[in-house]
């Protein structure tokens, strides 16, 4: 059972991820089963799940084309930026990377989804915070990149951070991205399981 102060962080697992996605990470969809499992068990003790979802306007800064690293992918919208379909999606969705200039890879940097202006949306970190937040366990895509990053700006923020490694699958861009950045994430104070 989750403790009394955790919250669940499922990063980006939309299809541009998955496999056939503009972007995919390998076996991207092998972490849907794992992470539901998870969420079945927070909701049912009533802790807050959350989703961060990549939210790309058609020029992002991050683009090839806009002289970044990454193929067109989870543009605003589009279906692209879609939760995979069997994930069960049933929390507060936070919008990231949604500003052409700024690459948004952390949970951290999204602003709860809502209508109007994302900027005037509350940011997660406050958001946990509210809710008596102080353990976070995070999974997601991709190992590497995005879920790095929400972990590492998790614990800078002052919360006790676990990552779901069973839950996670990683890009690997360069042969050992993932080893890498789990030693970043246990490095940086975060405990690792699964």
């Amino acid at each position: 059972m989750p403790e009394p102060d955790a919250a669940l962080i499922v990063v980006d697992v939309q299809n541009d991820f998955c496999p056939g996605g503009a972007l995919a990470v390998t076996d991207g969809d092998a972490v849907v089963p794992v992470l539901n499992d998870w969420i079945r068990r927070f909701a049912a003790a009533g802790r807050p799940v959350v989703y961060t979802q990549d939210w790309h306007p058609e020029d992002h800064c991050s683009f090839k084309e806009q002289g970044g690293i990454w193929p067109v992918h989870c543009v605003q919208g589009s279906p692209g930026a879609d939760f995979h379909k069997d994930l069960v999606v049933q929390g507060a969705v936070f919008r990231k990377a949604f500003a052409r200039d700024k690459e948004g890879y952390s949970g951290f940097d999204g602003r709860l989804s809502g209508e109007g202006d994302l900027t005037a949306q509350p940011d997660l970190a406050s958001w946990l915070r509210a809710r008596g937040v102080r353990k976070v366990y995070v999974g997601g895509l991709a190992t590497d990149y995005c879920v790095r990053a929400t972990v590492l700006d998790a614990v800078r923020h002052g919360f006790q951070a676990v990552l779901i490694r069973s839950g996670s699958r990683a890009v690997n861009v360069s042969p050992g991205d993932e080893e890498k950045a789990v030693a970043d994430m246990q490095a940086a104070g975060a405990a690792v399981i699964g």
